[in-house]
């Protein structure tokens, strides 16, 4: 059960910038993330020293390649102290991948598969060779229904795509969305946005939310006041 659905994206390859932000943001949310720009520069050390201020970390390396070598890696991952909460991969890697992905995890974390990108619309999935005749949406909800066949806990998708996720797996099958912008943020180079609690409506899990939070003048206030505008709507 998703206590609190925010997850603040820490994406910054400093160290003590992303410390600071996990330590003002953790009354308000319930997960922080540390993506490629942030382990890449700062390593398993670095990734230590911010989940020692004890935010659940969501470690979104993505990884993709051959079974084995995808499983060796979350095996490595699985290591760090403390555990990563949720881990992920693509899931385009094939079922193969993702089988080996959940034995290596071993229901230590969350293992999360991303469907389709949020940078990516329609034109840009086909170009990219899936079946024109699909849109996004389908190639999401299909790549999710294999996620859960092969043993992942969830995927990552786009907001219109969560219902669709859903009715094609189970209603307890997590959903990770990212590209989530309040009302009044800019958009940036997401093409496939929404708002938290619009999300939240299409029956999103957790909620990846980062400049809106991270680029704030105060990311403490940022983060209350989404949580607190959660809560409220939640209430009616």
């Amino acid at each position: 059960m998703i206590k609190n659905p925010i997850c603040v994206a820490l994406d910054t390859p400093d160290v003590a910038r992303a410390q600071e932000l996990a330590r003002l943001v953790k009354p308000y949310a319930g997960y922080a993330k540390l993506g490629m720009e942030f382990f890449y520069a700062a390593g398993p050390k670095g990734y230590e020293t911010v989940a020692k201020e004890g935010l659940p970390i969501f470690l979104d390396l993505k990884l993709h390649d051959i079974p084995n070598t995808v499983a060796y890696g979350l095996r490595s991952l699985m290591r760090l102290d403390p555990a990563p909460a949720i881990i992920n991969i693509h899931t385009t890697g094939g079922a193969d991948m993702m089988r080996a992905a959940a034995e290596a995890v071993d229901g230590r974390a969350i293992l999360i598969g991303v469907t389709i990108l949020t940078s990516l619309a329609d034109a840009d999935i086909h170009a990219a060779g899936f079946a024109k005749d699909l849109s996004g949406r389908d190639h999401a909800a299909a790549l999710a229904r294999l996620a859960r066949q092969c043993g992942l806990d969830g995927v990552v998708c786009s907001a219109p795509d969560v219902r669709a996720v859903k009715q094609a797996t189970a209603r307890d099958f997590v959903t990770v969305v990212p590209g989530i912008r309040p009302a009044d943020a800019a958009v940036q180079d997401q093409k496939r946005i929404a708002t938290p609690r619009s999300a939240l409506d299409e029956g999103a899990d957790i909620l990846v939310i980062g400049r809106p939070i991270t680029g704030a003048a105060d990311p403490a206030v940022a983060a209350h006041d989404i949580a607190r505008s959660i809560e409220a709507s939640h209430a009616h």
